[in-house]
């Protein structure tokens, strides 16, 4: 998975996988979506990102796997 941001744009590019983008769908003015043959999400991009994300404060959180028992 890859976070990449376009200052100059205000454009955020968030890649899941590196499948084939066979369809692009706008979910609104701002967003779309790209899903593979099996109609799987390849990425998201959100222009005016600032807007609606909080894309300057990112970060990313692994959380550990429960302990069972």
């Amino acid at each position: 998975m890859e976070v990449i941001y376009y200052n100059e744009t205000d454009t955020m590019l968030v890649v899941f996988n590196n499948h084939k983008i066979v369809e692009t769908k706008d979910l609104n003015e701002n967003t779309l979506i790209e899903l593979d043959k099996d109609g799987k999400l390849v990425s998201l991009t959100n222009e005016y990102a600032k807007q609606v994300t909080n894309v300057l404060d990112f970060s990313f959180k692994q959380v550990p796997d429960l302990v069972k028992g």
